[in-house]
């Protein structure tokens, strides 16, 4: 996992290759580096703060996860799949939406920047 310069709310230049928006992918596979974690239900390319909510399906009991955009690590368009840099642990452990709508907020940003930029190490810059 290449953490240098690691943004949390800003999409990879290689994960944002052929004009990919986080709207375009509802619908991908999203596979963690251990296996797959669930589709993505939506998501925003908002600068400096994209995202993708992704439904678990029974995995996480149902369970929707918003994940910050710099945890993308690939995207297959043929495939229809995106690939993260993260353990489907991570993931899993990753704090719960403050509200139904899994739509990130600022304090809820705030709380998922901190938790991820654990992951990412003291060289991320985008929490």
């Amino acid at each position: 996992m290449n953490t240098e310069n690691w943004e949390a709310w800003s999409f990879r230049a290689m994960a944002g290759e052929a004009g990919v928006q986080a709207e375009n992918l509802v619908g991908f596979e999203v596979e963690a580096t251990d296996g797959g974690i669930g589709k993505i239900v939506n998501g925003s390319t908002d600068e400096g703060s994209s995202w993708i909510v992704v439904d678990t399906g029974p995995w996480i009991f149902g369970r929707q996860v918003v994940l910050p955009a710099g945890t993308i690590n690939r995207v297959d368009t043929d495939e229809e799949k995106v690939y993260l840099d993260l353990t489907k642990d991570q993931v899993k452990d990753s704090p719960p939406p403050t509200e139904e709508s899994a739509t990130p907020d600022d304090e809820y940003r705030g709380i998922l920047g901190t938790y991820y930029g654990g992951i990412y190490g003291p060289r991320g810059s985008g929490y």
